[in-house]
């Protein structure tokens, strides 16, 4: 028997898929494209001198604001999943996260300095945070669980994450720099806008898929919760408020505070599972192997999301950009991530397909993203030393983020299956938020060590934290035979 949620009758609209994955597709490239549009520009803006059209905020604050705002839609993620699932419905909360995402660009795209960048962070996170893991979910409502083309599904899906992070740095970046910042701010809320339009339109497509809650709060109970969890939001947002207003908390504290967040969320969340008797001894095991994969985790994502603060201050301060006598955009690189994904994908796939059984098991593929991401770090100081010019060479630059994706298509497809196959039974349904805690306690982590980051220490700084990493990578390979046994037959 079909799952309640998935789409009324089968449909073959789309290369094949139900017309409901055109439907996302585009939705979700389009919110995509305001991601890293917006994402690819606001380290810039935010340490401009005024002159220039920024806020002149120092760099070091700068960069480790980028870092917390990832941290918080993370973070966020795991409360938009339970709106879906208990309140709104998944439809719903996609629709409603892209308009407070739209929100949050325009008021990023208005002159009005701290203010509206704080304003326009806040509501990003927000709609980011209902939007972007409901958006997965009603993909696999379209199928039926023995749908032999869910997979695929998933893969052209992706394709447009990837497409929608290819051309945003080079639309959003390019006007950002070129033409103004809030014109680049303005375009990501473009992008979100036609998204919205296009998701209006193609909605009915979705049948049931996401349209109800599927866990829905007692309607005796509905009142209270809901009235407890916005009372909380408001409280703590209010606090805030008032203690940045006050001065008693500026932007640092903010950075500080977050990132503290991040760190203990996860501590809590596995004391909570660990000390509950309602799970077996098997899976306290599996619980137990996860927490170096979930740490490795972690250390990928602090490394990884330095795309958009370390490296891109990189290519902005200290890369020559001058090719054939055309002025490349800072912003540009940060389309190289998504270039590579959609190159290299496929090929990877190709190859654990041809490997079968004899491929790495989760644990050593951790360990080959762990090694990666510290070699693009390693390869940051090997373009200034080896090559011996006073800047970085735009191939050079260009190669560290390739290394970066090669990282993440070992560690990051694995990673939520992990997930799912090592949470007991009884926390089946929080997976994804257990997930998505670990690259939020990463980039919270990160937020802090970049402070230590400058373009003159920067051999310095990636060469320890490189080094670093790869040290991590083989304790995790050494202890990996472990890790194995206490998985209990988990691949």
């Amino acid at each position: 028997m079909s799952s309640p949620t998935v789409a009324d009758a089968p449909q073959k609209g789309f290369f094949g898929h139900p017309r409901g994955l055109s439907t996302l597709f585009f939705t979700e490239m389009w919110e995509r494209f305001s991601y890293y549009g917006m994402r690819a520009i606001l380290a810039y803006y935010l340490y401009s001198a005024i002159a220039d059209g920024g806020l002149g905020i120092p760099e070091s604050t700068a960069l480790s604001v980028v870092g917390v705002y990832g941290a918080s839609v993370y973070m966020t993620g795991v409360v938009g999943g339970w709106l879906a699932d208990r309140v709104m419905g998944a439809q719903s909360a996609v629709f409603w996260g892209g308009v407070v995402i739209m929100l949050g660009h325009i008021c990023l795209a208005l002159p009005g300095g701290v203010t509206t960048v704080v304003l326009g962070l806040v509501l990003l996170v927000i709609g980011t945070g209902l939007l972007k893991p409901n958006v997965s979910g009603l993909v696999g409502g379209l199928y039926s669980d023995d749908d032999t083309r869910r997979d695929a599904g998933f893969s052209i899906y992706y394709m447009g994450i990837n497409i929608g992070g290819l051309l945003a740095p080079l639309v959003a970046g390019t006007l950002g720099e070129r033409v103004g910042w809030h014109w680049g701010f303005g375009a990501a809320a473009v992008g979100m806008a036609i998204g919205l339009v296009q998701y209006s339109l193609g909605r009915k497509n979705l049948g049931t898929a996401g349209l109800k809650p599927v866990n829905p709060l007692p309607p005796e109970h509905k009142g209270r919760v809901l009235g407890r969890a916005i009372g909380i939001a408001v409280l703590f947002v209010v606090v805030l408020g008032g203690l940045s207003v006050s001065g008693m908390v500026g932007l640092d504290g903010l950075v500080n505070l977050i990132s503290v967040i991040s760190a203990v969320l996860p501590v809590v969340y596995f004391a909570v599972m660990l000390s509950s008797k309602q799970i077996t001894k098997v899976e306290r095991d599996r619980l137990i192997a996860y927490i170096p994969l979930f740490l490795a985790t972690a250390l990928f994502f602090l490394l990884f999301e330095q795309q958009p603060n370390t490296l891109a201050n990189i290519a902005e301060a200290d890369t020559e950009l001058e090719v054939f006598g055309f002025m490349v955009p800072a912003s540009w690189f940060q389309s190289i991530n998504s270039a590579a994904i959609i190159i290299l994908a496929p090929v990877l796939a190709a190859l654990w397909m041809k490997l079968g059984n004899r491929q790495p098991s989760t644990p050593q593929k951790f360990v080959g993203g762990l090694f990666f991401v510290g070699l693009a770090f390693l390869w940051v100081v090997l373009s200034k030393t080896v090559v011996g010019t006073d800047k970085h060479l735009p191939l050079m630059l260009a190669m560290v983020f390739v290394i970066l994706t090669l990282g993440e298509l070992l560690l990051s497809p694995v990673g939520l299956s992990a997930s799912t196959k090592l949470a007991p039974k009884v926390f089946a349904s929080q997976t994804m938020g257990l997930y998505f805690l670990a690259p939020a306690m990463g980039q919270g982590l990160g937020a802090q060590l970049v402070k230590s980051y400058s373009v003159d220490n920067q051999q310095v700084y990636f060469g320890i934290v490189g080094l670093a990493t790869i040290g991590c990578a083989a304790l995790l390979l050494v202890f990996s035979k472990s890790i194995k046994r206490k998985m209990h037959g988990v691949l």
